[in-house]
């Protein structure tokens, strides 16, 4: 199985470059990501590097038979965290930064988090362990993932804080095994990124930093020929997720709704008006708000999702 090593996910930019590596449609492969931290923090004592670069991601990788106007789609086969991650108070960009009433929470300051294996011997299903009376499930993930954009400056796609309907870092607890992530193509070969692995994260990573780690991510990649989205679209065993990063929060969730509405209509064959209807009506329509940290430009994530059991023809 072809692979990229952690030395080699040195780039904070998704943009057209010479790529990496190329494999084949249906190929498996690896990456071995590195943490947004650049591997810099490895006990309580260490603390965020003086850097003005976060977020490093391996890639391009070019899939042959991907071209312009198509949608790569990115089978997520494992994503294995390190044996250890780790979450930190930054001095600044964080919503206590100045808190007055707990000033604990501040920063700055480095919590490690243990991931222990689980019934499969890997961490793919282990635990976190916070402390010695708080533990959890594991949910690993990909934080960054996306292709090279038309133009990566007009785009903004600094590998930290940039997104866009080309993906980049938009921290969706549902881009995890077993996920296809729907990406469309601006170049030949798809030229995809991926990095920012987290063992767990809550709902939104509200202090800006989740359990940030190490990981190697297994992928397969497919191809929609001559297809076009609007933005990174989801599929999960049991729903599809439309996702959009936009400020402010109601409006990245309203043109999210009115993209997955296109979606049911012209890939499923659902009639507006009962589409439109579901988005208010249906329990298991969900709103996700996966990132709403105010750093810089970076927007807030969130994704709608609909169950496949409701889909027309199901």
């Amino acid at each position: 199985m072809k692979r990229l090593p952690r030395d080699q996910a040195t780039g904070y930019e998704i943009a057209k470059k010479d790529p990496l590596l190329r494999v084949k449609l249906g190929e498996a492969f690896v990456i071995e990501t590195e943490d947004a931290d650049n591997g810099c923090i490895q006990t309580n004592d260490d603390q965020a590097p003086a850097t003005a670069h976060f977020n490093p991601v391996t890639g391009p990788i070019y899939v042959e038979g991907v071209a312009r106007g198509d949608v790569l789609v990115v089978n997520i086969k494992e994503v294995l965290p390190d044996r250890d991650g780790h979450t930190l108070l930054l001095e600044s960009g964080h919503p206590l930064e100045d808190s007055a009433r707990w000033p604990e929470c501040r920063g700055p300051y480095t919590h490690m988090i243990k991931h222990v294996p689980g019934p499969s011997g890997t961490t793919s299903d282990g635990r976190a362990i916070f402390n010695e009376k708080m533990s959890w499930e594991l949910h690993p993930f990909i934080g960054t993932i996306g292709v090279a954009p038309d133009n990566a400056i007009e785009s903004g796609s600094d590998s930290c804080i940039g997104q866009g309907p080309w993906g980049g870092n938009l921290d969706s607890r549902d881009i995890c095994k077993g996920s296809k992530v729907l990406l469309p193509v601006y170049h030949e070969g798809g030229l995809l990124y991926v990095g920012d692995a987290h063992g767990s994260m809550a709902d939104t990573e509200f202090t800006g930093v989740a359990d940030e780690t190490r990981a190697e991510v297994v992928l397969t990649c497919d191809v929609i020929k001559r297809k076009s989205i609007p933005f990174v679209r989801i599929e999960t065993a049991d729903s599809i997720i439309q996702l959009n990063s936009h400020r402010p929060l109601e409006d990245a969730i309203t043109q999210a709704i009115l993209w997955l509405m296109e979606w049911l209509v012209t890939d499923y064959g659902m009639k507006p008006r009962d589409a439109y209807l579901n988005m208010s009506v249906n329990p298991y329509v969900k709103v996700n708000v996966y990132q709403m940290v105010k750093l810089s430009r970076l927007e807030y994530t969130v994704g709608v999702q609909f169950p496949k059991a409701h889909l027309p023809n199901q």
